[in-house]
């Protein structure tokens, strides 16, 4: 069986499906492939899977470029860079790594939470600087977070773990929108449903997005739903970025439309909007969200069994769509 990986990822995925006996080809470059050049590497042999990116944009040209193909695994729990119904139509099977990621995620959002709302990455800019010249009274004041009403925008296993550290550790009072009421979630948390993301976002001192790419969720935080916000109100995304119309927020962060964002995902990325980087409230990180050495490897871990499932005539365990 041959084995095709988009881009070098933790070893010890591979080391599962080396030990299979497959072949295994990695793009030998650390860099996203373009379309062109994944058509072209995956022209080079008969491959039986392709181990791939979020970063990947995988559609009907790309599957017919090697119809050998039974498994693409994505290394990512979204999968909006795959045409899944391309795949369905040319009896392809699409997976994804689900589960393993969601503590770090978690973990990676209630950092940007607890940065943007004490200053901390802009109190190390400062003083990095050379400006901090002692202590002062009223330098670099923020705000606190416990006690305060924390709104989430999708309460899938993210959104959930979230809601926990912001509870169990902070005392925070969670209200939340899904498309689906979670009275479970309610009882373990104190936790609130509102019927609409309006209403989260009027009534939360900090706002957590945590829902799919989707038509329906492109832009779903907008100039319109920016000005709902209050003035006191942080913002926060570590889902996809599209999901934020990232000019809008821009001139929401300018005006002081709200009082701060920390994003970890951007809606042309690696490409920032224009001002962005120039807010000094604004918190920015690489889509790095997951990227700690036992979540990235997990992951890793969590792809190749999927492709070894499917190569041994079994049904993946995260097959999506």
């Amino acid at each position: 069986m041959k084995i095709y990986v988009t881009r070098m990822i933790p070893q010890s995925g591979i080391d599962l499906l080396k030990d299979k006996g497959y072949e295994i080809d990695i793009n030998p470059e650390d860099k996203v492939l373009s379309k062109e050049e994944l058509i072209t590497a995956l022209k080079a042999k008969p491959y039986d899977a392709v181990l791939c990116l979020l970063t990947d944009k995988i559609d009907g040209e790309v599957f017919d470029a090697v119809p050998t193909v039974k498994i693409f695994a994505n290394y990512a729990v979204g999968y909006n860079n795959i045409d899944v119904e391309a795949a369905k139509e040319r009896g392809v099977m699409i997976t994804n790594t689900p589960g393993v990621l969601t503590e770090t995620v978690a973990e990676h959002t209630f950092g940007l939470i607890l940065s943007i709302a004490q200053r901390i990455t802009e109190g190390d800019r400062f003083t990095r600087a050379g400006k901090y010249v002692g202590w002062a009274p009223m330098l670099m004041l923020g705000n606190d977070v416990g006690g305060k009403t924390l709104g989430i925008v999708g309460l899938g296993r993210i959104g959930t773990q979230v809601a926990k550290h912001a509870v169990k550790g902070f005392g925070m009072k969670p209200i939340y929108y899904d498309i689906a009421r979670n009275e479970e979630f309610e009882k373990e948390y104190g936790a609130e449903f509102r019927e609409s993301v309006d209403d989260v976002l009027k009534e939360a001192d900090f706002v957590t997005i945590h829902v799919p790419l989707l038509d329906s969720t492109h832009h779903l935080i907008n100039a319109e739903r920016l000005a709902m916000m209050k003035p006191t109100a942080y913002l926060v995304n570590t889902s996809r970025g599209p999901v934020i119309d990232e000019k809008a927020l821009v001139e929401a962060l300018k005006n002081k439309t709200i009082k701060g964002a920390a994003l970890d995902v951007y809606e042309n990325e690696p490409a920032l909007t224009s001002g962005l980087v120039d807010l000094e409230n604004v918190i920015l990180t690489p889509h790095a969200a997951s990227a700690t050495e036992e979540t990235r490897s997990a992951m890793s871990d969590l792809a190749a069994k999927n492709i070894i499932a499917v190569l041994d005539g079994e049904t993946p365990a995260n097959l999506v769509g």
